[in-house]
């Protein structure tokens, strides 16, 4: 009886489908999952690259694209398109087992056919190849396909090779990018072995069995059981592919175990989080007790909705504890008495005592608190005269750090004294208090965001030993003031962490437009290391992101409220549409501006079905169809309020402007189609010219 599998590239495409083509969709392939062929007419492609292609009749316009194994009675939906692109797509793609690793791959034979008389050109007259000092059988034995071989032997330049990305199976792209870089094919092959299922091993491989292949490539294609899991999948679109693990994310997260500490980086989209699920999810099936934690509120609610997509057996779930830190620590200090977190009032007026007849400024101080005396938990003037003071740009003599600990022994007296404290001093306080381990596994996600004192608890919340702490992260997205050194806790990562490079979310467009916002400096890993974006890329494409001016703010709201008409136009659902601004009233303008359009808009956090606008750090670990950037101008990025003076800390600073420089990468990085950014009068200086 024939079974239906469906591409993991599939997915995001039919989302963007009108609802009614949707429902034609659902009920073509219905058949398929209720094991039957009737009336569904597969129809070869003449002059196909791949015999085993097929097109189906959705309605008049739309075809879906099926690949037909010839053994194994499965049928792999790959594509619904429009008539002529179906046919274009069916025609033009070749499919294949990987030799090395027994993946399914794909590639785009018609383009490589019609690259090959310009690499030819290209190389004429010149003796150098860039692969020429590999042997046929080495790139063989790294999973090369023997038909591409004399296309890889034309390969004069590495820009050739760039060429071919988009063209090429992602293992084997990796396998000639990492021998063209100067590793060797042993090195290469460590590469190329990170696209294995993490539970299995290279063995023989059958180049004719493209269901096996499939089966070993669960991250890219996903077997559907019957009617009602098909059902289910086209119900929740985006949602079934934000769970889905590709190679190297499920080489990660299903990883047996680990020998200690693991950490997984990468840029925004690469699919993170869904690593740190499914490695919950992995963790808790096996009886452990697991935290999931991350650093605010608003994320752990995320993590909890995608973690009920993913995890619906609920005695598994019930291992899994899902709880931001601040909550987490709030807990724990609470079994003992009710902590009461002190406000901004009243920390900013006590600074501003404590600052007064000083030489330094109430934020430098804070800083200095915050950054060293509680990151370290000094509890004595002697700790902190002997400390070293990593990260500050103002070296301190021993009489100015005498005068510093007296303003922080003023501000902490006065918090005590008012019955209250701050969530860095209360995650000091908690990690004293914990007395044994409460799980077995700690998951933390948005690592780069947790303050020191709070990297202290969530040690002590678990047994050092294999499979303890399992940490995701970006220093590229750092938006809050905590810099810390996993080494310096007592956590090493070294030899267990995992880089992340493919954005599966955003397209190369939007990716290509928002890096330089990060600008050249690289940022600092969280295990002392430089950290960069190289490699970073998407394989989605799609429009170039539109950036507008306007002459004053309320033509920018109208602006922005014709974008958003737009978009639902062309049939985005209102709660795909996220609009990031940097301050909260500006927020306030824009949703009151389109329920003036007739625009259904709400808040960020919202559970209703309309457009979401919120703060830039709203937005953090929220993704849309389309995102609309408000406010983008010289005066609000980088905002004034939020940057040290360069005469008082240069060094904070610089952190400060880098802070708001991650701070808009984050919001641009929440689009997965469309990006609009808009200014009024003069730009950010952070906006690419």
């Amino acid at each position: 009886m024939a079974q239906l599998a469906i591409a993991n590239s599939f997915m995001p495409q039919y989302a963007k489908l009108e609802p009614s083509v949707r429902r034609s969709v659902e009920a073509a392939f219905a058949k398929f999952a209720a094991h039957t062929e009737a009336g569904l007419h597969l129809e070869k492609i003449t002059g196909a690259k791949d015999p085993r292609i097929r097109t189906i009749r959705i309605d008049r316009f739309w075809r879906g694209v099926v690949l037909a194994p010839e053994r194994g009675d499965v049928y792999c939906l790959l594509a619904v398109l429009g008539h002529d692109d179906a046919i274009a797509y069916a025609a033009s793609r070749r499919f294949s087992v990987n030799q090395a690793i027994g993946v399914l791959e794909v590639r785009d034979q018609v383009a490589l056919d019609q690259m090959s008389p310009a690499l030819e050109k290209a190389a004429e007259g010149t003796v150098f190849r860039l692969l020429g000092h590999v042997f046929d059988k080495d790139l063989i034995r790294l999973g090369i396909d023997e038909e591409l071989i004399p296309l890889v032997r034309l390969l004069t330049t590495e820009a050739h090779l760039q060429a071919l990305e988009k063209l090429l199976p992602e293992p084997q792209y990796i396998a000639l990018l990492a021998l063209a870089t100067g590793q060797n094919v042993q090195q290469a092959w460590a590469e190329v072995a990170q696209c294995l299922p993490a539970e299995e091993e290279p063995g023989p491989v059958d180049p004719d069995d493209l269901v096996t292949a499939m089966r070993r490539t669960p991250g890219e294609v996903a077997f559907v059981s019957g009617p009602e899991e098909l059902a289910d999948i086209l119900a929740h679109p985006f949602d079934t592919w934000r769970i889905f693990l590709h190679p190297v994310q499920r080489r990660v997260a299903l990883r047996p175990s680990y020998s200690g500490p693991a950490q997984v980086t990468g840029g925004a989209g690469t699919g993170k989080t869904v690593t740190a699920l499914h490695r919950a999810r992995f963790l808790a099936e096996k009886g452990g007790r697991v935290l999931l934690t991350t650093f605010t509120k608003n994320l752990a609610q995320a993590l909890e909705r995608q973690l009920g997509l993913l995890v619906d057996d609920e005695e598994v779930k019930s291992r899994i504890h899902v709880q931001n830190v601040d909550a987490i620590t709030y807990s724990v200090v609470g079994r003992h008495h009710r902590p009461n977190i002190a406000g901004p009032d009243l920390l900013d007026s006590l600074w501003a005592d404590a600052a007064a007849g000083t030489p330094f400024s109430p934020s430098f101080l804070s800083r200095e608190w915050e950054q060293i005396v509680l990151a370290q938990d000094l509890q004595s003037e002697d700790d902190y005269l002997a400390c070293t003071r990593t990260g500050r740009g103002v070296p301190l003599g021993r009489a100015q750090r005498s005068v510093v600990w007296r303003a922080v022994r003023e501000v902490t007296g006065g918090l005590a004294a008012a019955g209250k404290s701050t969530f860095p001093q209360l995650a000091n306080e908690a990690a004293d208090l914990v007395e044994e381990p409460g799980y077995d596994h700690v998951i933390v996600d948005e690592a780069q965001d947790i303050h020191p004192a709070q990297w202290r608890l969530l040690r002590r919340m678990v047994a050092e030993g294999p499979d303890d702490l399992f940490i995701v992260g970006d220093p590229h997205q750092r938006i809050y003031d905590s810099h810390v050194s996993l080494s310096s806790l007592g956590i090493n990562v070294r030899g267990r962490s995992t880089k992340l490079r493919l954005n599966y979310r955003t397209t190369q467009e939007i990716l290509s437009w928002s890096v330089p916002l990060l600008g050249a400096a690289p940022a600092q890993g969280l295990d002392d290391s430089a950290d960069t974006l190289d490699g970073y890329r998407s394989p989605i494409h799609g429009r170039r992101p539109l950036v507008r001016r306007f002459a004053d703010p309320d033509e920018e709201l109208d602006g922005l409220a014709a974008q958003v008409r737009e978009w639902l136009d062309e049939g985005v659902e209102p709660s795909a549409i996220g609009v990031a601004t940097r301050y909260n009233y500006v927020v306030r303008k824009i949703v009151e501006r389109l329920k003036r359009a007739g625009i259904a808009a709400y808040h960020v956090p919202s559970k209703s079905a309309g457009v979401q606008a919120g703060t830039m750090h709203k937005m953090k670990g929220l993704e849309f169809r389309c995102v609309a950037v408000v406010g983008a101008d010289g005066n609000a990025l980088p905002s004034a309020r939020a940057i040290t003076p360069e005469d008082e800390d240069p060094k904070a600073h610089a952190q400060d402007v880098q802070k708001e420089r991650c701070l808009l990468f984050v919001a641009c990085t929440r689009a997965r189609d469309n990006l609009y950014v808009s200014y009024a009068a003069s730009p950010s200086p952070f906006l690419p010219a």
